[in-house]
């Protein structure tokens, strides 16, 4: 079809040239030409143009298909860690009532004496990045000190103390509270590795007597049952923050 009108349009050239009486005639036909013309770069321009059109369409999509995704991702994610921190709330309170009870007569002055050594338990930072890798690290922080406080109980107790098993159950739920807190991290920023605590190994407290060892044990277990209150706290902002953002970000994102 190119062909004939190619053939038409040379022959309506040779023809506009020597014949001047034929001008109208040749008018008449350059315009038709012209609209043959047209026809033909529609003709090449519709489909190109429907499927930028598909192109688009499924391009929206995926990133609405990824989108969705994530954002389900960082809605889960985050109810587990606040899930589990909530369960280690309440074992944390039954755990301090059990130290207090196996410790004497004393035991309610045990926790008011101040110790330098146990982690502050208030989270840090500006950004969300910041106060999650802060959390990671109070959390990280505290698990040399439960292990210290189990070793020191385990002389101080009969091994069939219900105060060696909660230890021991917290300390375990509390190391699995660091690795959903990581990978909740991971979900938001999964190109950026969680930072570990800078400055070495924690810091431990010299050897002690026994009623030091109570005092510190007790002041253990009150600051992270303090630092799970801030935890509880701190994911529930983020709950409102974060995936929200995220998601209020893509819409903006697909539509503007």
């Amino acid at each position: 079809m190119t062909n004939v009108w190619l053939l038409s349009f040379t022959k309506v050239l040779k023809e506009c040239d020597h014949d001047q009486s034929s001008q109208f005639a040749c008018d008449t036909e350059w315009r038709m030409n012209g609209h043959v013309k047209s026809m033909h770069f529609r003709q090449f321009m519709e489909p190109a143009t429907t499927l930028l059109s598909l192109l688009l369409i499924m391009a929206v999509d995926s990133t609405r298909t990824v989108a969705a995704s994530r954002n389900q991702q960082c809605g889960n994610s985050l109810q587990q860690t606040l899930k589990l921190t909530r369960l280690i709330q309440k074992e944390s309170v039954d755990l301090i009532k059990t130290y207090k009870a196996s410790q004497g007569d004393i035991s309610e002055l045990l926790c008011k004496v101040s110790v330098s050594s146990v982690p502050d338990p208030n989270i840090s930072g500006l950004e969300p990045s910041e106060r999650i890798v802060s959390i990671y690290t109070h959390l990280q922080a505290f698990v040399p000190h439960f292990k210290r406080v189990y070793e020191q109980q385990t002389d101080l107790q009969l091994p069939t103390s219900p105060l060696l098993a909660r230890l021991t159950r917290v300390s375990t739920h509390s190391r699995n509270l660091a690795t959903l807190v990581n990978l909740f991290y991971q979900t938001l920023f999964p190109n950026v590795p969680i930072p570990e605590p800078a400055g070495g190994p924690t810091e431990l407290p010299p050897p002690q007597n026994v009623f030091q060892q109570k005092v510190y044990g007790c002041v253990v277990l009150k600051t992270y049952k303090e630092l799970l209150a801030n935890v509880s706290r701190e994911l529930r902002t983020l709950k409102s923050k974060v995936c929200r953002n995220r998601k209020r970000i893509q819409i903006n994102t697909l539509y503007f």
